[in-house]
C-alpha cells in the first residue's frame, strides 16, 4: 500500500512576523503508523524540498511519543527535508492522501490547484483522503463528479472556533475551519476542546485537533485495508 503525506510549504503566520508552517504531531504520528503497519509513504509539498516546522510544535508542553522517535531518526528528517513537489505527482500512484495541519494549509493548500485535483482525482477513484486539524481546509475547494462542493452533506470535523480563540488566533488566521466547513454544506462535528475526535464519511476522514492524529491514521489504515480486501 502506498500512501501520499502532503505538507504546508507556508510559513508565515499572517502578519504577526511570527512563524507557522506544519504541527509536528500530526505529522509524526500517523508517519509511523502507517509505516509501521507496512504501508510505503511519500511525502511532498507545493514547493519541495523542506517543508516548514511550526515552532510551537517543538515546545516540550507538545511532544508525545511519535515526536520525540521523529527527533532522534535521521532517516525520517531525511525524507522530510527532501519531500517531492506536489506538481506532476499522480493520485493513480497512491492509495490514499493524508495532510497533516498546522496553520500553514490555511493558506497555501487550501488554494493550491495541484492538491484540489489530487483531492478530486483520489475521491473519483474511490481512495481514501484523511487530514486533521487546520489541514481539512484543503478540502474547502474541492468538487465531486457533479461539481458540488465535496464536503457538502458529509460529515466533517477540523480546528474548532472554540479551539482557535484558546490559542487566540481567531483574529490572525484568514478564515475558521469550523465555519468555512459549514458554509460549503459540511455536517461538522466536534468533541470537547482538545479532545481527540476522527470522522468518517465515506472516502473522508477527519479529525478535529492535534490529539486526533493518532485516532485518523488508525481510520486511515483500517479504510486501507478494507479497500485491499
Amino acid at each position: 500500500m502506498k500512501v501520499l503525506i502532503i505538507l504546508t510549504s507556508h510559513d508565515q503566520l499572517g502578519d504577526t512576523g511570527s512563524k507557522t508552517g506544519f504541527w509536528l504531531e500530526e505529522f509524526a504520528s500517523p508517519y509511523y503508523h502507517l509505516k509501521d503497519t507496512g504501508v510505503q509513504v511519500t511525502l511532498a509539498s507545493p514547493r519541495g524540498g523542506q517543508p516548514p516546522l511550526d515552532p510551537k510544535s517543538h515546545e516540550p508542553d507538545f511532544q508525545t511519543d511519535a515526536t520525540r522517535r521523529f527527533d532522534d531518526d535521521q532517516a525520517a528528517q531525511l525524507e522530510l527535508a527532501h519531500t517531492a513537489p506536489l506538481a506532476g505527482l499522480k493520485a493513480e500512484d497512491f492509495d490514499a492522501v493524508f495532510y497533516p495541519g498546522g496553520h500553514g494549509p490555511l493558506w497555501d493548500l487550501h488554494n493550491d490547484n495541484d492538491s484540489i485535483a489530487l483531492i478530486e482525482d483520489f475521491i473519483a477513484a474511490g481512495k481514501p483522503v484523511a487530514s486533521v486539524c487546520h489541514a481539512p481546509a484543503v478540502l474547502l475547494k474541492a468538487k465531486d463528479r457533479k461539481g458540488a462542493p465535496l464536503v457538502q452533506g458529509k460529515k466533517v470535523t477540523g480546528f474548532s472556533n472554540s479551539e482557535e480563540a484558546a490559542v487566540e488566533l481567531t483574529d490572525v488566521v484568514p478564515y475558521l475551519v469550523e465555519d468555512q466547513l459549514v458554509a460549503m454544506g459540511g455536517v461538522y462535528q466536534k468533541a470537547e476542546d482538545w479532545h481527540p475526535l476522527a470522522v468518517i464519511d465515506g472516502l473522508l476522514i477527519t479529525g478535529q485537533n492535534p490529539a486526533s492524529s493518532a485516532a485518523v491514521a488508525q481510520a486511515l489504515v483500517k479504510a486501507l485495508s478494507e479497500l485491499q480486501g
